[in-house]
């Protein structure tokens, strides 16, 4: 008997990259005991995203759920995580910059009580988003005493029981720029288990991903360092 398995990925302008990201998964699990369904949470993409996504739909089980208008990363995951309903569920990013194999890796690794992170290693991002996220991950690592190698890694497999308590305790979110950051968090102050495990990371296929600007920055980071202390005040209270 297949074990099913749902993986959510939120979409906004990839028309380029979420048919390798599809199309990978299936290629590389369909064989290995895994019966395969996505959850596509598309958030007001301006390209042909939709369109790419509803023609796969036709030869692959994939479920679309479309926004005309856009909300943001941290809305676009949290709409999709709530919509599985599978025993295990896995979230990748749609980009393309994983590894299908590795899923299988984790999945191994998995018990309930836990979620395993796919940590980057190496991560081939440039170095100034790499400097940015190991500079934050100190001030995380001193404001909510966890040590994470990997804390922004949008690739992870959990127990959807697991999934549903972290799930619970999200409002809207306090580190919009850092979704996944306050998952982990909230998750290990819930007597979750974070299991770290390494996976391969690749370049984007095609287009750039611009998660910071420089003349944006100083706003970002006071923004995030308010959202860790409202965050910290909200776990240990």
């Amino acid at each position: 008997m297949k074990q099913k398995l749902q993986i959510v990925t939120p979409v906004y302008n990839e028309e380029k990259n979420i048919e390798y990201t599809i199309v990978s998964f299936f290629d590389d699990l369909s064989d290995k005991g895994i019966e395969l369904e996505f959850i596509i949470s598309e958030d007001g993409s301006s390209d042909n995203s939709v369109s790419v996504i509803k023609a796969l739909s036709e030869e692959y089980k994939v479920t679309l759920y479309s926004s005309k208008e856009r909300k943001n990363y941290t809305d676009s995951v949290l709409f999709g995580l709530s919509k599985a309903t599978t025993d295990i569920v896995a979230f990748v990013d749609s980009d393309g910059q994983y590894d299908p194999s590795d899923l299988l890796k984790m999945y191994k690794r998995l018990e309930k009580g836990t979620f395993v992170l796919g940590f980057r290693n190496p991560r081939v991002d440039s170095y100034f988003r790499r400097f940015i996220s190991k500079s934050f991950r100190l001030v995380y690592k001193f404001i909510l005493k966890l040590n994470l190698v990997d804390p922004s890694s949008g690739y992870f497999i959990g127990y959807k029981e697991d999934l549903q308590k972290v799930l619970q305790s999200f409002q809207s979110g306090y580190l919009k720029e850092g979704f996944w950051w306050e998952f982990y968090a909230r998750a290990h102050y819930q007597n979750i288990k974070i299991i770290e495990e390494p996976v391969k990371h690749f370049d984007r296929k095609y287009g750039n991903s611009v998660v910071f600007k420089f003349t944006k920055l100083p706003k970002i980071a006071i923004t995030n360092l308010l959202g860790l202390l409202r965050l910290r005040r909200d776990i240990f209270n």
